[in-house]
């Protein structure tokens, strides 16, 4: 059985790299067209599974009865991900349009499709319930919320460390989230949706308004180029993580789509190993950086070029 399973968003991704970013109104010429898989459920799943190996991460999502699904599947089986929780619905598969700048900055439009088709249903199966009770680690990303509330409360109960970073879900109003914050251990988001979400980034107030929800949890904000920042709520211990220092590294950024991604499969990874907060998250940083420095939206190291890369982190900072 997987030790981490991962619910929520898998898409078709249309990457076009320009220039720039166009102003509204404007339109720019496109240098180069990329179609991957994307999707931040199966991105994490994907970064996770390169750290851990074949079969221990299993992916609960929706795809469509079209092409691009039996191309998601097939993918996923040679990143080693199981995907024996993934239902197949009558919608088309989700689809992702990215426009890509010369400096990895980017917009994104989604059409979520399937992945909206996901039900509280199809977590509680037969086959779907024993993966998840049997894992160490649950990965929430953005299915939809009564599928993450369902999820987050089994694998609670369960036992699992709860990760939970409901994207598009934080343009809501934090009593909808709160059910589901209940069984969480840890809560992740971008320094803007907390933003938007609790309308401060400061991990202070972050910890104040969270850990009156609930005790004990975690926040972890990503902070882009500025690394990252965990909040214990309750205790007000806070760890602080630069990211790496690409340029002093002789690396280039050049997409940044995925690198949060990457960054939350890998820290799931390294709880799953038994590290400590401040391990497990430089080791996401580190992941979350390499990405950076990759065209493709799953472009998250393996076990092997994450080590490297640490060690190189490690010599520049001595």
């Amino acid at each position: 059985m997987p030790d981490i399973v991962c619910c929520g968003a898998i898409n078709w991704d249309i990457n076009l790299f320009s220039e720039r970013l166009p102003r509204t109104g404007e339109e720019v010429p496109v240098r180069e067209i990329q179609r991957v898989s994307g999707g931040t459920a199966a991105n994490v799943s994907v970064a996770a599974a390169r750290i851990l190996g074949r079969g221990r991460v299993a992916f609960i999502g929706a795809l469509g009865m079209d092409e691009i699904a039996e191309r998601q599947l097939e993918i996923l089986e040679a990143e080693g991900v199981d995907s024996s929780c993934v239902v197949r619905v009558e919608d088309e598969s989700g689809q992702a349009y990215i426009t890509i700048g010369s400096g990895g900055e980017n917009e994104i439009h989604t059409y979520f499709g399937a992945n909206l088709r996901l039900s509280s249903g199809h977590i509680s199966e037969a086959r779907t319930s024993r993966v998840i009770e049997m894992a160490k680690v649950a990965v929430i990303m953005d299915p939809p919320l009564d599928v993450a509330h369902v999820l987050a409360e089994m694998a609670s109960s369960a036992g699992l460390k709860v990760i939970w970073d409901p994207g598009v879900y934080a343009e809501m109003e934090l009593d909808a989230l709160a059910p589901t914050l209940e069984h969480v251990d840890y809560f992740i988001l971008n320094h803007l949706e907390f933003e938007n979400l609790l309308g401060t980034s400061e991990s202070e107030k972050i910890g104040s308004i969270l850990g009156s929800r609930k005790r004990g949890i975690k926040a972890i904000i990503k902070r882009g180029s500025e690394g990252c920042t965990l909040r214990e709520c309750t205790t007000g211990t806070t760890i602080h993580v630069d990211a790496v220092p690409l340029e002093r590294l002789g690396l280039e950024m050049v997409n940044t789509v995925g690198c949060g991604d990457a960054f939350i499969g890998t820290f799931a990874a390294a709880k799953v190993e038994g590290l400590d907060d401040m391990s497990a998250l430089r080791r996401g940083c580190a992941a979350g950086s390499f990405k950076a420095t990759r065209k493709e939206t799953r472009g998250g190291p393996t076990a092997v070029e994450l080590k490297s890369l640490l060690d190189a982190w490690s010599g520049n900072r001595t």
